[in-house]
């Protein structure tokens, strides 16, 4: 028994001991792989420092080369633009000088504007000069300074500026047609109530919103009829900044959201919203005659509880063509009438110069395309997410830009694409 007793005590010092050295081996091994860790890290650091500073100077090259493109964009469109802006601007004040302002004064008030605005794009251009120069200067200095990240980015501002006022000024130019260089009337519509539908058609009106606040105007939401879904049955916006019509006139059609499955048995859900686009005359009134006899007036009521009860909104048929229009936001019967007949003047005016004639006579009633059967334009969020534009082809491969107001390609596309019509 002694000597099962010694064994056993010999066998239990042997593995305390043994414990003991292996656990005060263990730490050797955590230190050395930890000298050996920061040795391969210090060993990185100058290939990471290179790394950096070769993204830093392509990036530097990069900001040069659109400052250089902005500028060099600039020094060619400027002077000629600027020239021939002067030239309009003298030709304008010389007719003020031979015209007698007090004989016509709707005339007189259109000359005074015209007037007006060719003063606003002199100034503009020559502003646009001096921002041209100044991010032409900050760049030399820079380079002087051995490349100064602040100033780079300080003279790559200022060339954003100058390429978006140079895109703006391209595309009015291309703008000729008549009441281009009026505002919009946009009303967007969902063509059933269910949720999507109505959500969707909040989405494209908040579209429009957020497009004229990039433009640096605001838009106003002038009649809006919400659903119980958290949607919009139907929207109207007024633009009453210049051009937006112009601009905008390309979206007139049906815009569809169209999500897929990855299940290819299941039918794509289809959310449908129709979008219509009128001029918005705000210096002056809609040069067309309208007769009583033509149109019929009546006065929705204002609830389904009490019919007998009627409100401010006007609703406007004109019997020769079949055409209605409505006003709901005014403050009194008498404002939404007028604001009526002015969108029902408007949508005759666009009609006649698509038909190609010059009186309300001669407009075909079966002429009369249903606003449902033209599609303009596709919205895919699932599995890709995409824009298809139909009238100009055009397709962008981010549609959250496009819903967030980005809508400057599309309508570069549009105004681009009737032009070449026009031309051929």
């Amino acid at each position: 028994m002694a000597a099962e007793s010694l064994r056993a005590a010999f066998f239990k010092e042997a593995r305390l001991s043994y414990c003991g050295s292996f656990s005060n081996y263990y730490p050797k091994i955590r230190v050395s792989a930890n000298i050996r860790s920061r040795a391969f890290r210090a060993s990185q650091e100058p290939l990471d420092d290179d790394k950096n500073k070769f993204y830093k100077e392509l990036g530097m090259f990069s900001l040069r080369k659109r400052i250089e493109d902005s500028v060099l964009r600039a020094e060619m469109l400027g002077p000629t633009a600027l020239e021939l802006a002067e030239a309009n601007h003298v030709n304008q004040e010389e007719v003020i000088r031979d015209y007698d302002l007090w004989d016509d004064l709707g005339k007189s008030n259109e000359i005074l504007t015209e007037l007006a605005n060719s003063a606003k794009v002199v100034e503009t251009l020559r502003d646009l000069k001096y921002k041209a120069e100044e991010a032409k200067l900050i760049t030399e200095l820079a380079e002087m300074d051995t490349i100064n990240y602040a100033l780079f980015k300080q003279a790559y501002y200022a060339s954003l500026d100058v390429n978006k006022f140079l895109d703006k000024y391209e595309m009015s130019r291309l703008l000729k047609e008549p009441y281009d260089m009026e505002g919009a009337c946009i009303t967007v519509e969902s063509k059933s109530e269910d949720l999507y539908s109505e959500r969707w058609t909040a989405l494209l009106t908040q579209m429009y919103m957020k497009w004229a606040e990039r433009q640096g105007h605001a838009g106003r939401i002038v009649e809006r009829q919400a659903s119980d879904n958290g949607g919009i049955k139907s929207a109207t916006i007024e633009l009453e900044f210049r051009f937006s019509y112009g601009y905008l006139s390309g979206e007139r059609g049906v815009h569809s959201l169209i999500r897929s499955f990855e299940d290819t048995s299941a039918l794509p859900e289809v959310s449908l919203a129709s979008v219509d686009v009128i001029p918005l005359f705000i210096e002056s009134s809609p040069d067309l005659l309208i007769n009583d006899e033509d149109i019929l007036v009546s006065y929705p009521s204002n609830s389904e509880h009490n019919p007998c009860r009627t409100s401010l909104a006007v609703h406007i048929q004109h019997l020769a063509t079949g055409l209605e229009v409505q006003s709901t936001g005014e403050r009194s019967q008498f404002a939404n009438k007028i604001k009526a007949l002015n969108r029902l003047k408007a949508r005759l005016l666009v009609d006649l110069r698509e038909q190609g004639i010059s009186s309300v006579e001669s407009i075909k009633k079966e002429v009369k395309i249903d606003r449902w059967s033209q599609e303009t334009r596709k919205y895919f969020f699932q599995p890709t997410k995409m824009v298809h534009d139909l009238k100009s082809g055009v397709q962008l491969y981010d549609v959250n830009a496009v819903l967030n107001g980005n809508l400057d390609p599309l309508i570069a596309a549009h105004i681009n694409s009737r032009q070449i019509t026009t031309i051929n």
